[in-house]
Parts: C-alpha cells; sequence; structure tokens
C-alpha cells in the first residue's frame, strides 16, 4: 500500500514540474484549459489527442430543428428510433453533456442551433468520466439572460403498444434558470416465440428439454425532472436536480416442452409469470468556485433511496397426469440507498491544465428473499474510492495526457468481504502528420466491480433440473486497454482506423456447475483472463461533400478469447457492422439503418446483438415536424444464444418479438424557444448505482 501511494504522490511531483518545465513550447500566448488541438484544412472540425471539436456553418445551423440533429451529423454518431435517443456507431455507452453538465435527450433538443458554438466529441474519455462511458459528448452553447422553451415529441405504432412520448419546459430569468421535463416509453407485446433447448448428461442419463413458449410482456417506463440552476459568471454556479424514474414491466408467459429422459419422452406444460416495479427518486446537487483566474473547486453530490419489488412463478408439470416438475416462487423485495460524492480542483497554467479529484460511492442494499432455497434476509453494501489526478499540455508537434488515478474497491456481502487497492494509469499522446491526418496511443489499466446479479446468492429455477444463481466470491476484473487511432478528414471523409488490444485478468465469466440438488447451475467465476483484437473502422462519407447524402460505416474484425478458471481456452471471432444511408433536402430527410447480427462471447455463451433493418423519414414546416417510419422491415427483432463447446449444458435459445415485424411507425414534435437557457458549465457528473435485479 505504501509503495502505491508513494507512486502516486511521485507522478504527481512529475506531472505539476513538467507543466512548469513546458512553458515555453506553448503554442497560443492565451494559455491552455485542454490539450491543444490539431486545426484540419476542414473548417468543421479540429482534431485533439483524446477528442474531436465540431463546429458548423450557417447552412447546416438552418436545417436543424434544434441541437440533437446537429449531434446527428457527427460521423459515429447515429438516432435510435427505437427509443428516438442518439447513441454511437460502435456501440457502448454515451454520455451527453451540455456545456458540461449531464444532459437528457429532452435538454439536447431545448437547445436552438443559432446557440450552438461547438460540440465536444471524447472517444477517449477524461477521468473524471472514463469509468462511467465509453464516448463523452459536450455541447457548448451562448447564454443569454432572458428566454423560455417548451415542446414535445410522440411517437407510436399503429398495430402494437408501442409509444415514445416526451415534453419540456425551460425558463430562464437574469441568472437563474428553471427546468421541467416529462418522457414516458410504453412496451406492449403480446407475441412473442421463444425456443429454448438444454441438452445434458447427469447421473449417467442423457435429459434434453426442448421449450417453446409464447410470452405476453411488456413495461412503462417514466422519468420527472426538475432543475434550478443559478450562475454568476466567474464567481460561481450552482445546481439542484430532483430526478424520479418509475419503471412497472410485467411477463405472462404459457408454453409446452418435450422432456426425455434416455429413452423415455413426456410432454410438459408450463407457466412463467413476472413482474417488477420501483420509483426512484434521486436528488443531485453542485456547486463550483472560482477562486482565481486560475484555479476552480467544484463538488458534486448524488443521493438516492428507493424499494424495488421482483416477482417470479414459474411452474412445470406433466400433462398426461399433472404431476408437478418444479414449482417456482420467488418474492425479492430490496431496500437500496446510493450516494456519490465528488469532489475536484483544476488549474490552468500557460502551458497545459491539471486535473485532481476524489469521487467516493456507496450502495446499501437490503434484501427480503423467498426463493426456492426458503426465506433469507440479507445486506451487501458496495464501496469505491477513486483518487485522480492527469496533466494535459502540448510539446512541439506531440499532445499529450498523462493521468494516475488509486481505485478502492470494498464489497461486503453475508458470505464474503472483498477490498482492493489498484493503481490506474492512463497515458494519451498525440502527434500531427498533416493538417488533416492525425495518429494517436492511448493505454489505460483499471479495475471494473462485480455488479449485483452476479454477487446475488438469489436462485432461480430455468428449466427442469437447471437453475441460476450468483457467486458472492466474486473479485473485480482488471482491464488493461490500448489503442492506436488513425484519423483522416476531408470534405469528403472524417474517417478513423483504430487497432486495439484489451487484457482482462479475473475476467468474470458466466458457466454451468454440478449442483448436488438441483443437477446444474449456471453461475459465475472469475475465469484467468480474456482478451479482445481488433480493428475498427469508423466514420462518415459524403460524396457530394454536404448533408445531400451521407455514408456511416463501422466495421470491426476482432477476435476474442477467455482461458477459464480451469484452463480451457475459449476463442471466437466475428465481424461487428453497423451501416447508416441518410440523405437531406429542404425540410425532407430520410435515413435507412442497417446491421448483420453476430456472435459475441458472453460468459458460457454467444449471444448476437439486435438486428436492424430500419427506414424512416421526417418533414419540418416551422416549429413542427412530422415523422414516419418503419423498423425491422420484413423481419422481427431477433435474440440469439447458444452456449460454448465446453459448456457442461449444451443450451440454446432463439427469441423474437413478432409484434414488431415491419412495424409501421407516425409522430410528431413540436418545438418553441424564444431567447435562451442560462448555462452552467459543470465540471464534476455522477449517478448511483442502478437498481438491484436478479
Amino acid at each position: 500500500m505504501k509503495k502505491i501511494l508513494c507512486s502516486v504522490l511521485l507522478v504527481y511531483g512529475v506531472l505539476v514540474l513538467s507543466q512548469e518545465n513546458a512553458k515555453n513550447d506553448t503554442v497560443e500566448k492565451t494559455g491552455m484549459a485542454e490539450i491543444q488541438e490539431v486545426i484540419l484544412k476542414a473548417r468543421h472540425k479540429k482534431q485533439f489527442a483524446d477528442k474531436a471539436v465540431y463546429t458548423f456553418d450557417e447552412k447546416a445551423l438552418e436545417k436543424a430543428r434544434f441541437a440533437k440533429d446537429l449531434l446527428q451529423t457527427l460521423p459515429e454518431l447515429q438516432i435510435d428510433p427505437i427509443n428516438n435517443t442518439l447513441k454511437s456507431t460502435k456501440g457502448g455507452t454515451t454520455l451527453f453533456l451540455i456545456n458540461g453538465i449531464e444532459a437528457t435527450d429532452m435538454q439536447m433538443r431545448s437547445v436552438t442551433p443559432s446557440e450552438v458554438v461547438k460540440v465536444e466529441y471524447y472517444d477517449i474519455p477524461p477521468a473524471r468520466w472514463a469509468t462511467r462511458a465509453d464516448v463523452v459528448v459536450n455541447l457548448i452553447t451562448r447564454s443569454v439572460e432572458t428566454g423560455y422553451v417548451f415542446g414535445t415529441d410522440v411517437s407510436t405504432a399503429l398495430s402494437t403498444g408501442f409509444v415514445n412520448g416526451t415534453a419540456y419546459a425551460g425558463l430562464t430569468k437574469g441568472k437563474n434558470n428553471f427546468g421541467l421535463e416529462y418522457s414516458i416509453n410504453l412496451r406492449d407485446y403480446d407475441n412473442r416465440k421463444v425456443n429454448s433447448i438444454y441438452d445434458y448428461l447427469l447421473d449417467g442419463s442423457h435429459y434434453r428439454t426442448d421449450e417453446n413458449k409464447t410470452d405476453h410482456f411488456g413495461y412503462t417506463s417514466q422519468n420527472i425532472a426538475l432543475r434550478y440552476t443559478r450562475m454568476v459568471p466567474d464567481q460561481y454556479a450552482f445546481q439542484a436536480k430532483l430526478d424520479m424514474a418509475i419503471l412497472t414491466s410485467f411477463n405472462k408467459g404459457t408454453g409446452q416442452s418435450i422432456f426425455t429422459k434416455d429413452d423415455l419422452t413426456e410432454e410438459h406444460a408450463m407457466l412463467k409469470n413476472g413482474s417488477s416495479d420501483y420509483a426512484t427518486p434521486t436528488l443531485d446537487l453542485y456547486f463550483s468556485k472560482n477562486t482565481s483566474e486560475k484555479d476552480e473547486f467544484s463538488i458534486n453530490i448524488v443521493g438516492s433511496s428507493f424499494k424495488t419489488n421482483t416477482a417470479e412463478l414459474a411452474k412445470e408439470w406433466v400433462v398426461s397426469s399433472g404431476a408437478p416438475v418444479f414449482d417456482n416462487d420467488m418474492n425479492l423485495e430490496t431496500m437500496q440507498t446510493g450516494i456519490v460524492g465528488e469532489l475536484a480542483h483544476t488549474h490552468t497554467f500557460q502551458a497545459g491544465k491539471l486535473a485532481s479529484g476524489y469521487r467516493v460511492s456507496n450502495t446499501s442494499i437490503s434484501n427480503d428473499l423467498q426463493n426456492l432455497a426458503g426465506f433469507s434476509a440479507y445486506s451487501v453494501n458496495y464501496l469505491e474510492q477513486y483518487f485522480y489526478t492527469e496533466f494535459s499540455g502540448k510539446l512541439r508537434k506531440f499532445s499529450y495526457r498523462i493521468g494516475a488515478g488509486l481505485t478502492n474497491i470494498h464489497n461486503k456481502s453475508a458470505e464474503n468481504t472483498f477490498d482492493q487497492w489498484s493503481f490506474t494509469p492512463k497515458v494519451i499522446l498525440g502527434y500531427q502528420l498533416k493538417d488533416n491526418q492525425s495518429l494517436r496511443l492511448t493505454s489505460s489499466y483499471r479495475p471494473v466491480s462485480p455488479w449485483s446479479a452476479a454477487l446475488s446468492s438469489n436462485i432461480v429455477q430455468m428449466a427442469p433440473n437447471i437453475v441460476q444463481r450468483g457467486n458472492p466470491f466474486l473479485k473485480s476484473q482488471q482491464i488493461f486497454a490500448n489503442n492506436f487511432i488513425y484519423s483522416l478528414n476531408n470534405k469528403y471523409f472524417d474517417f478513423n482506423a483504430n487497432v486495439f488490444y484489451r487484457y482482462t485478468d479475473r475476467t468474470i465469466n458466466q458457466y454451468y456447475v454440478s449442483d448436488e440438488n438441483f443437477g446444474y447451475a449456471l453461475t459465475y467465476e472469475n475465469a484467468r483472463n480474456s482478451q479482445q483484437l481488433g480493428v475498427q473502422l469508423s466514420g462518415s462519407y459524403k460524396p457530394f461533400g454536404s448533408s445531400l447524402l451521407v455514408a456511416k460505416l463501422y466495421l470491426a474484425p476482432a477476435t476474442e478469447t477467455i482461458r477459464t478458471s480451469s484452463g480451457a481456452l475459449i476463442k471466437n471471432n466475428y465481424l461487428a457492422n453497423n451501416f447508416v444511408l441518410s440523405s437531406e433536402y429542404k425540410s425532407f430527410s430520410l435515413q435507412y439503418q442497417l446491421n448483420i447480427p453476430v456472435y459475441t462471447l458472453n460468459g458460457a455463451f454467444l449471444t448476437t446483438n439486435e438486428n436492424q433493418n430500419h427506414v424512416f423519414a421526417s418533414y419540418k414546416k416551422k416549429e413542427w415536424t412530422l415523422t414516419a417510419g418503419m423498423y425491422w422491415i420484413g423481419m422481427p427483432s431477433e435474440y440469439k444464444t447458444k452456449s460454448l463447446p465446453e459448456s457442461l449444458v449444451d443450451y440454446s435459445r432463439v427469441n423474437r418479438i413478432m409484434n414488431n415485424r415491419s412495424m409501421f411507425i407516425l409522430g410528431f414534435s413540436y418545438d418553441f424557444s424564444k431567447g435562451k437557457n442560462t448555462d452552467l458549465q459543470k465540471k464534476l457528473n455522477n449517478s448511483t448505482a442502478p437498481t438491484a435485479t436478479f
């Protein structure tokens, strides 16, 4: 422990000294608050070592309804028509900010295009966001002293239960800003077809279960947010946000199965009903103070406390006799409390910026559980601490960001306590080849804690002789990630080629084990390691140099391996892909999205990503926009899973939602604004842990 602390202090000291010695290498006399940019010939993009900065011409601003439309034009972002939100073409988690504040989709709609100054696209997130997102998009806007905005957006399917709706309003007066938002996503599908097969040997006999089930399932997700902001420029900023997330979900399934034991075959019937609900109130408080022209201190506190109810009833019986095969009645009630606190300081030197901080998050969960093992009441606690410091600057043609961190993970359950300190360094180097070309090299090391379901001791019956449970003795994963990126930008191309390699020690892996009480159990282990190696090709092509026609492409040929705790080597090759073709002409826009699902490793299984074959169009008239589209053209949404050859249980599952096959959607939106909201340059963004379910 002393060695780790000494290493952190040494790196911090080197960074402080290096920024003083690098003053003569600065490019701009006004000083640097960020990594120096590489200016490209294309006037709409500047490439940094860890991000790209985009600006927009008058023509693009005139076409856009709101800032969200501008973000959609970025080469590695696309609209998700299913949820009407933006996401990365590469997948992963994308975090959106407005002037440094974590923003919702509705907030991005509340910004008029004329108020957008630039967009910062971080494909390598800074330290304060690195543990939360794969991509960070920060929208920088102008501000005025008075103004108001309001709007609504509704889209619905004509033949099934599919509704997305939002409404928002904002008022700015002087140094004060008030915001109110509401959103709802409703799904109600009564025709999901699921086929599952379990095939295994147990006690010298060969068993096989072939299930065919039809489900009626759905959910209603609602979110209400109220914000108050007060900002005194160059002095201080304060924001209080109260957020309420409400979710109710249900599942009602019936079906038949053919159960085989050696030469004996039985027809079984089954039912599986489930439900879950919670209401999560969250209070987010933020305060920042400029103590000098070069120093800023920020503090962020986020807290939530709520109850989650989860119920599942699964039965199976022999059709001919009515004899029960299993009866699984599971009820889980959890009381969850989470708090996150972060304190940060930034100091701007002439040669760069030094950012340091400390973040602590604690989640406490109390469980009352009734399941196959009887009744139990137990509590778990997850604590994580994170100290970080990083310095960014430029030396001739080289730009860099060097960071050092110290992470502590302390997980405590009734069965086990896990405590570990990890040194988490990060290095980013950038080099300018030409005005429109650059090279970047990144390397980082960080721990990842197991999720609550993986640590849970809950037991759920899946099929005859098959149960699923967690593992309270799991340890954290250790991820060593590296990227070598080439970027090219001109009037027609905005392109990135990334050679990546990721090594994970103690990979959390799901697999089947023998269970003396039930037969086989699907549970979790810390495998020895896993590796991913491949190339990501991503970007956009504009054959006419405008938005009249834009093609976005993502291709990632890769190989992945897992070395299990027993020493077995599991390997999989895949070609991840995504294609988007869009066109804009005057007030009309058209977009088509396509992918070919591929199998990737997911614990004991290979699973496919969601298929897409969507087309949608819109027409804008003043503040009104009309939309129409067809999703999953000629096919239902489909999800496939199959076990690996090394698995004790040969398992496969095909899940098809027949309701959304060639689903036709109609919608409209209305957006009005006058003036502009006061902006808050929030430097810290946190959230408590997601709800604990199984």
